[in-house]
């Protein structure tokens, strides 16, 4: 059974990732790091480039090197898991109104506390439905009126969110390149 996420803990999480780009010693927070040909999703182990949509990466702790993921859906149940929560440094995922959705850039990184995120839309990632990610409300509205689906905040999304988008049938779509 999943249980759904403490709005504490979410706000502590938002907090983390919303930062003002420092760590609390006063070092930089480490950035977003290109994904390479040989990358490979930390949470299922596919190679990221090999999938269009939106991807993730997340710096926990210390860590150097962030943990690499395949969707933006993967990166939040790997986020979401109280083991993670705790040791979360902050997260990124793409702006997809700056990147194609085949390919996403690796200039297109923002901060994931501070992206809006598009739910049940019709657009396919690497595990099936993706939350869209981005910078500004409006492009993530613009997006929603084109491909359908809601616009969330980075505190509304939760574990049984999750649940319920991995359940749903998506349409096959083509023909949509970039948004």
């Amino acid at each position: 059974m999943i249980r759904p996420f403490p709005a504490a803990a979410l706000l502590v999480l938002s907090l983390l990732l919303t930062g003002c780009g420092s760590e609390p010693d006063g070092n930089p927070l480490a950035a977003a790091q290109p994904i390479g040909d040989g990358d490979s999703c930390h949470v299922c182990g596919m190679l990221i480039e090999a999938f269009p949509g939106p991807k993730g990466q997340a710096y926990l702790d210390r860590d150097t090197v962030p943990r690499k993921f395949c969707s933006t859906t993967e990166l939040f149940a790997f986020l979401l898991q109280p083991e993670n929560e705790a040791r979360l440094s902050h997260a990124y995922v793409h702006d997809v109104a700056a990147a194609p959705w085949g390919t996403p850039d690796d200039e297109a990184f923002i901060p994931a506390g501070e992206a809006w995120y598009v739910v049940e839309h019709e657009r396919r990632g690497s595990m099936g439905h993706t939350l869209a990610s981005f910078r500004e409300r409006r492009h993530a509205e613009a997006f929603r009126d084109t491909h359908g689906g809601r616009v969330l905040a980075f505190e509304e999304i939760d574990l049984a969110l999750l649940a319920d988008l991995g359940g749903r049938a998506l349409p096959e779509m083509s023909g949509h390149g970039r948004h």
